[in-house]
């Protein structure tokens, strides 16, 4: 397994510590371990593709492995953030839900032989998701609430674009299936 899997698995895994520490109080020092622990994994992700493309190290694990970890990360932070009262239940419904259409639209077009990278709408939107986590985990107060209660609309709105631009650039996947 190459360094950037390596990441992506480390990703995967950095996830229980995370929910560990924001569900045994989430309050003071463990808050602030589950944002560095966030942090750190959230970083691998950048790290391991960029890592993957400069030393030719793109898999097809990687390419379908790296979304999931990426997935499961976020998935994991926003429903603790549900948890804890900091983020609205139907928010994360609705982002959870475009994580599994995705992921069923990849599993068809992996059926065909086809396999479908992340385009930079879904990258902006993990991006995106990030930093509302980070925000909502750090929970500075003042103007960090309003960037907060910003990126979470943001985020939200960019889940519904990328996954438009998804369905959209490969309706082609869709059809095979008709």
């Amino acid at each position: 397994m190459n360094l950037p899997n390596k990441l992506t698995v480390a990703r995967m895994i950095l996830i229980v510590p995370f929910v560990i520490c924001m569900l045994a109080g989430g309050e003071g020092n463990l808050r602030f371990l589950a944002l560095a622990i966030f942090v750190i994994a959230s970083a691998t992700d950048a790290l391991d593709g960029h890592l993957a493309r400069k030393n030719n190290l793109v898999t097809n694990f990687g390419k379908f492995m790296d979304p999931l970890a990426d997935k499961l990360l976020v998935s994991a932070a926003m429903i603790c953030l549900v948890s804890l009262g900091r983020l609205p239940a139907w928010i994360v419904i609705i982002i959870i839900s475009r994580e599994f259409a995705i992921s069923g639209f990849r599993l068809i077009a992996s059926d065909n032989g086809i396999v479908i990278a992340a385009g930079w709408w879904g990258k902006l939107k993990t991006v995106s998701q990030m930093i509302m986590i980070i925000l909502l985990i750090a929970d500075l107060g003042g103007v960090f609430d309003l960037l907060a209660q910003a990126f979470i609309w943001i985020a939200l709105v960019l889940t519904i674009i990328s996954l438009a631009d998804y369905i959209w650039k490969n309706k082609d996947v869709l059809r095979m299936q008709s």
